[in-house]
């Protein structure tokens, strides 16, 4: 017997219950993301394959249906009215249709609402350059980025232009102009919009992600034309961010990528959400900020010295992902146990706070 479930009804309770994602699956119950942690609805019945094709189908159109049926998975976003956005990957899984849905809040927060380090606000002033917002799947990226963004559209007279899949947030027209564009709904493939942004007269650009090489080569590539360019990675650091890219090209090229990046990166931030012990996620962020001394460590393939730069250089606004930490067990959000098994290096987490 199927569970009489609607869409609508499961979407209004994530928003409810500040969940960042909706589960659905044959077998399991209706489960939301809460904080970090995954809550099955209480009550709730198991979905039958009937039940999660409904619900799927109920949230897709004609085309959408057809290319979920054909390609077996579709990428897609849409809103609950004016109440708030979700990003939908809709996928089969041992042959049965599943969803995972992304809640996307209609405000765009701020770095002072998300506990962002005010540092950031500095890629806001900059009128050319490359800056990367990395961490791995679900840890506030593209948050952070829109909080940085519309800091700019708030406060400049620029033409922002975006390219997404799908697109997230939606900016409001303040002093900037914002042109928002969806991969397969506005562009045909991320290489067209890439190619045909840069006769769009744009001031800034953000790349929802750089998946591959032609992705990275073209973001590079519009940074070096004197844009302001943001985009994402799932790295893990700063110094695991500028390899992967440098990696990325042949190895008769990576010379030259290393020069041009050298010429126009400007920082890297890099973002963990961490439970607190009032279950609230709390960001930790390392920050690194290209100075004269990182652009050479780049340029003369020196990358792996960039770690002990961020660390020895917090008077100017950098941060070690584990000073990062440890400032938030000193300030009771987080317990020294969960910060531990955050950190990229738990010794360096232990020494600052005095537990070695």
């Amino acid at each position: 017997m199927s569970a009489d479930y609607k869409i609508q009804q499961l979407l209004e309770e994530v928003i409810k219950r500040n969940a960042s994602d909706l589960h659905l699956n044959v077998g399991a119950v209706p489960t939301f993301r809460i904080n970090g942690r995954l809550v099955p609805l209480e009550g709730g019945r198991p979905l039958y394959p009937e039940d999660t094709e409904r619900l799927c189908f109920a949230l897709t159109n004609e085309e959408q249906k057809e290319i979920l049926l054909a390609n077996k998975e579709i990428d897609f976003s849409f809103a609950l009215g004016q109440l708030a956005r979700f990003r939908a990957n809709l996928f089969h899984q041992k042959g049965y249709l599943a969803a995972a849905l992304r809640y996307i809040p209609a405000q765009i927060r701020t770095l002072e609402e998300l506990n962002l380090p005010l540092s950031l606000k500095r890629f806001t002033r900059l009128k050319q350059g490359f800056i990367l917002v990395v961490g791995p799947t679900g840890m506030g990226k593209s948050t952070t980025l829109a909080a940085i963004i519309n800091e700019i559209n708030e406060q400049r007279a620029e033409h922002i232009v975006t390219i997404e899949d799908p697109i997230e947030y939606i900016y409001p027209h303040r002093r900037s102009i914002i042109s928002q564009r969806e991969l397969y709904l506005d562009t045909h493939s991320w290489e067209i919009a890439l190619r045909s942004v840069l006769r769009e007269d744009p001031d800034v650009v953000l790349i929802g992600e750089m998946r591959d090489y032609n992705t990275i080569a073209a973001a590079l590539t519009i940074a070096e034309t004197g844009h302001l360019v943001f985009s994402t990675l799932h790295t893990n650091s700063a110094t695991q961010t500028i390899n992967r890219i440098i990696d990325v090209f042949p190895e008769n090229q990576q010379r030259q990528v290393r020069a041009q990046l050298a010429s126009i990166l400007e920082g890297v931030i890099s973002q963990r959400l961490i439970p607190g012990v009032d279950d609230t996620l709390y960001p930790a962020t390392e920050i690194l900020l290209v100075t004269p001394a990182v652009r050479a460590m780049i340029r003369e393939d020196k990358v792996h010295q960039i770690d002990n730069v961020i660390t020895t250089s917090s008077e100017i606004g950098m941060l070690s992902l584990e000073q990062s930490l440890a400032n938030l067990v000193r300030s009771g959000k987080v317990s020294f146990e969960t910060a531990h098994s955050y950190a990229l290096n738990p010794t360096a987490l232990a020494r600052i706070l005095g537990k070695l």
